[in-house]
């Protein structure tokens, strides 16, 4: 791994109290896994619905309203009574602006339970399934032993990778490198 690390504060928040909140809930019933599942399914719904998520973002709608709309669409896609209720409480609440942070609050609290650590993997251009595994084997290397990369695309970073596991960042983009040598430039003049 490069060398440059920058730690990062994640205070816990709205979020994170919802999502421990939903992870206690479904602990205590015994329905873990069904509900991990489906706020997975829930999550890639969010995704790769752009009306879901400007419907969940809009502050004008009524919450009554708002909130028959949202469990009309995961009672559609066949969402469990536990994720069903969370998601009506959230709307109740006038959280729905905040279901998808809520979301992903809730993967991150279930990676760390599993043991699960996720790396933000950031690239000028797609990583083949062999940059994937030598990365996977640098990461392992590196002490983080179950490792689940999220990848993303960032075409100006030019080249190298910017890589975020909890708190840490590690940073070996070429655009990255060009700013601390302009910085060392400006220094030394």
């Amino acid at each position: 791994m490069p060398s440059d690390a920058t730690v990062v504060s994640h205070g816990g928040g709205l979020a994170d109290r919802y999502a421990t909140a939903l992870y206690a809930l479904a602990d205590e019933n015994r329905a873990l896994d069904s509900v991990v599942a489906d706020m997975q399914a829930l999550g890639r719904l969010i995704e790769a619905s752009a009306d879901f998520r400007r419907f969940l973002a809009s502050p004008v709608i009524d919450v009554a309203l708002g909130r028959q709309a949202a469990l009309a669409v995961l009672a559609a896609e066949g969402f469990g009574k536990t994720v069903h209720d969370f998601v009506g409480v959230v709307a109740s609440n006038r959280r729905l602006r905040n279901l998808p942070a809520i979301v992903a609050a809730f993967a991150a609290l279930v990676a760390a339970r599993r043991g699960v650590v996720t790396a933000q993997v950031v690239s000028a251009h797609p990583l083949d399934e062999i940059q994937l595994t030598q990365l996977r084997a640098r990461l392992i290397e590196a002490g983080y032993g179950n490792v689940e990369i999220a990848r993303s695309v960032d075409p100006s970073l030019l080249g190298g990778l910017v890589v975020r596991i909890g708190a840490r960042l590690y940073d070996s983009s070429l655009k990255s490198r060009l700013q601390r040598l302009q910085h060392a430039m400006k220094g030394a003049a």
